[in-house]
C-alpha cells in the first residue's frame, strides 16, 4: 500500500514538473520570437536609413557632376557636344528623381514619407536652391540647343556655381541629420536587446532552480535504480547465454568468411605439384571450371597454350617456398583476354605439408583504361606536333612576307628615289648657278626622303637600342617611332624605373611581343590611344599594353586558330613560353583591350 502511494505521488510530481518544463520552454520561445521581431524590425529601419544616407551622398556627387558637365559644355566645344548634352540631361533627370524620392518618399526604394521636424525644415531650406540649379541647368541646355550666344550661358553658369556650394552645404546637413537619427535608432535597439537579454537570463535562472534542478535529482534516482536492475539482469543472463552466443558468433564468422571468399575473391588452393585442391565459385565461373575438369592442374585451367602451361608450372615449382606476385594475361574459352593481378602465398598446413594459396584480382578494365590513356596521349602528342608544324610554317610564311615587304619598299621607294638622285646629280650644270642651286635644294629634300624611307623599311628589324641600351630604351623608341609613322598617340611609361639588362634572348622576345601587341591594336582594334606600361618586382617583369579600340571576344578568337587574329594570339602564347613567361588577355567589345606579359627575372 505504501509502495503504491509512493508511485502515485511520484507520478503527480513528474506531471507537475512536465507542466513547469513546458511553461519554461514556452516562455523562452516567446522571448526569442519577440526579440527577433524587434531586432528584424529595427534592422529593416536601419537598412532603409543606410540606403537614404547613400542616396543623400549620391545627390552631392550628382550635383558636382552636373556643374562639371555644364562647365565642360560651356568652355570646351568639340564633336562630342551632342553626346555630352544628352549625358547631362540624363544626370539632371536622375538628380531630380532622387531628390524627389528623398523629400517626398518612395515605395519602390522603401523611403519613408514621414520625416522628423528637423529634416522637414532642412528640405524646405534646400528646396529653393535645388529648384534654382535645376531650372538654370534646363535653361542652359535650352540655350545650347538653340545655339544662343555664350554671354547668356555665362550668366547661367555663374548662377549654377553660386548655388552649388550652398546646395552641398545644406545636403551635408541633411546627411548628418540622417546619420544622427540612425545612430539614435541603433542606441534604442541596443537598450531593447539588453532588456530582452536580462529577462531571458532571469527566466533561465528561475527554470534552473525550480525545474531543472529538481528534475535532475529525480532522474539521478531513476538512473541509479535502472543501473542496479540492469546489473542483476546481466548477472542472471550471463551464465546461460554467454556460451551459446560465442558459438553462434563463431558460426556466423565462418559463414561470412566462406561466403566472402567464394563470391567476392578470385582464389584457389593448390598443392605444390600444381593440382587444384579447392577453387572459389567466382574464380571457377571466370575460368569456366567444372567438376568434370577437377583432375586438371591449375596451369591447364588457366590457359590452353602449352608453352604458357610449362612456364606457369615452372613458376609454381620455383616459388612455392618464397611466394610470388605479378600480372598475367590469359585467354579464356570464350576467346576473351583477361588480365589478373596474381599473388601466390605458401601456407604450412601441418609439418612438412605445404599448400599454395592463389589470390587474384581481375584488372582487365584497368588494363583497358591504361591502353586508352596511352592511345589518347599518343593522339595528343600527334596533335601538338601538327599544331607546332602549322605554327612553324606560319612563322616562316610571315618571315618571308616581311622580307618581301622590305624588299618591295626598298625597290619601289628607296630604289626609285636613288635613281632620281643619280639623274639629278648628273644633270647639274655648274655654269648655270641659279638652276644648280635649285637642284641642290631639291636633292637635299630627296635625300631626307630617302633617309626616312630607309628608317621606315628597316624599322621592324633589330633596333640598335636593344643591344646597346636594353629593353626600356628600345620600347621607348618603338612607341615614339610608331606614333610618328601612324599618327596615333602611343605612350610608354616606366612606372618602377626599371634599368636592368636581361638576357639577349629574353629582351628580343619581350620587344617582339610588345611590338606584336601594339601592331594588333593599330591594325585590328582601330584604336587612337595606346599606352605601354612597364613595372617590375624582385622576381617579375610586367608589361601591360592598353588600347581604347573596339575590343573583341577572347574566347571566340581563341577558337578560330586558322584566322589571322587567332594565329597572332597563338604566336604570342608560343613566344612567351620560350622565356617561361605568361600572357593574360582581357578585352571588352566596344571598350578596349588589355594584354599583360609577365616574365620572371632570373638572378
Amino acid at each position: 500500500m505504501k509502495k503504491s502511494n509512493h508511485e502515485a505521488a511520484e507520478k503527480i510530481t513528474f506531471k507537475n514538473l512536465r507542466r513547469l518544463y513546458f511553461f519554461a520552454l514556452l516562455t523562452i520561445a516567446l522571448t526569442i520570437i519577440v526579440s527577433q521581431f524587434l531586432v528584424q524590425y529595427n534592422l529593416n529601419q536601419q537598412l532603409s536609413d543606410s540606403k537614404i544616407i547613400n542616396f543623400s551622398g549620391k545627390q552631392r556627387m550628382l550635383s558636382q557632376k552636373i556643374v562639371k558637365e555644364v562647365l565642360i559644355l560651356h568652355y570646351v566645344s568639340d564633336s562630342a557636344t551632342a553626346k555630352k548634352t544628352s549625358h547631362l540631361k540624363e544626370v539632371l533627370e536622375l538628380w531630380k528623381k532622387n531628390q524627389n524620392a528623398l523629400e517626398n518618399g518612395s515605395d519602390s526604394l522603401a523611403f519613408p514619407k514621414e520625416k522628423s521636424e528637423t529634416l522637414s525644415k532642412l528640405y524646405l531650406e534646400i528646396n529653393p536652391i535645388f529648384n534654382k540649379i535645376a531650372q538654370t541647368t534646363d535653361s542652359f541646355l535650352l540655350n545650347l540647343q538653340q545655339k544662343k550666344s555664350a554671354s547668356e550661358n555665362q550668366k547661367l553658369v555663374q548662377i549654377i556655381l553660386e548655388n552649388e556650394g550652398i546646395f552641398l552645404s545644406k545636403m551635408n546637413q541633411i546627411v548628418t541629420q540622417y546619420d544622427l537619427e540612425a545612430h539614435e535608432k541603433v542606441t534604442e535597439q541596443r537598450k531593447i536587446e539588453y532588456w530582452i537579454f536580462g529577462f531571458t537570463l532571469l527566466v533561465l535562472l528561475l527554470e534552473f532552480f525550480f525545474i531543472f534542478k529538481p528534475t535532475n535529482k529525480k532522474i539521478e534516482r531513476l538512473i541509479a535504480q535502472l543501473l542496479s536492475s540492469e546489473k542483476k539482469a546481466l548477472k542472471l543472463a550471463y551464465d546461460t547465454e554467454i556460451i551459446s552466443e560465442i558459438k553462434e558468433n563463431s558460426v556466423k564468422e565462418l559463414k561470412s568468411l566462406n561466403y566472402a571468399m567464394e563470391n567476392t575473391l578470385l582464389y584457389c588452393r593448390i598443392s605444390p605439384d600444381g593440382s587444384i585442391i579447392h577453387i572459389g565459385e567466382k574464380f571457377a565461373k571466370l575460368l569456366n571450371y567444372t567438376k568434370f575438369s577437377s583432375n586438371k592442374k591449375f596451369s591447364e585451367v588457366l590457359t590452353e597454350d602449352e608453352k604458357e602451361k610449362v612456364n606457369f608450372d615452372r613458376l609454381i615449382f620455383e616459388k612455392q617456398r618464397s611466394g610470388w606476385q605479378g600480372e598475367i594475361k590469359i585467354i579464356n574459352k570464350d576467346e576473351k583476354e583477361i588480365w589478373l593481378d596474381l599473388s601466390m602465398v605458401p601456407v604450412m598446413i601441418k609439418k612438412d605439408e605445404l599448400e599454395l594459396l592463389i589470390v587474384c584480382f581481375n584488372i582487365t578494365e584497368r588494363k583497358k583504361a591504361q591502353r586508352e590513356v596511352e592511345r589518347l596521349n599518343l593522339e595528343n602528342t600527334t596533335e601538338k606536333i601538327n599544331q607546332q608544324k602549322i605554327i612553324s610554317s606560319k612563322i616562316v610564311e610571315n618571315q618571308e612576307n616581311e622580307q618581301n615587304r622590305i624588299a618591295k619598299e626598298i625597290h619601289d621607294g628607296i630604289g626609285q628615289m636613288l635613281t632620281g638622285l643619280k639623274f639629278s646629280l648628273e644633270s647639274i650644270n655648274l655654269d648655270d648657278r641659279e638652276k644648280s642651286e635649285q637642284k641642290i635644294e631639291y636633292l637635299k629634300k630627296l635625300s631626307l626622303d630617302i633617309i626616312k624611307g630607309v628608317r621606315t623599311a628597316t624599322f621592324n628589324l633589330m633596333p640598335p637600342e636593344l643591344s646597346d641600351h636594353g629593353i626600356v630604351s628600345s620600347l621607348s623608341k618603338l612607341t615614339q617611332e610608331l606614333s610618328k609613322l601612324t599618327g596615333k598617340e602611343i605612350l610608354f611609361y616606366n612606372k618602377t624605373d626599371f634599368d636592368q639588362r636581361l638576357d639577349s634572348l629574353i629582351e628580343i622576345n619581350i620587344y617582339r611581343l610588345t611590338q606584336e601587341a601594339i601592331n594588333n591594336a593599330i591594325k585590328y582594334a582601330e584604336s587612337s590611344h595606346i599606352i605601354v606600361q612597364l613595372s617590375h618586382s624582385e622576381t617579375l617583369l610586367s608589361i601591360i599594353v592598353d588600347d581604347n579600340g573596339k575590343g573583341f571576344d577572347v574566347n571566340s578568337v581563341d577558337k578560330k586558330r586558322n584566322s589571322e587574329s587567332g594565329m597572332g594570339l597563338l604566336f604570342m602564347k608560343e613566344r612567351i613560353q620560350y622565356i617561361n613567361g605568361r600572357v593574360f588577355m582581357n578585352s571588352i567589345p566596344g571598350e578596349g583591350t588589355r594584354i599583360t606579359f609577365n616574365i620572371p627575372i632570373l638572378k
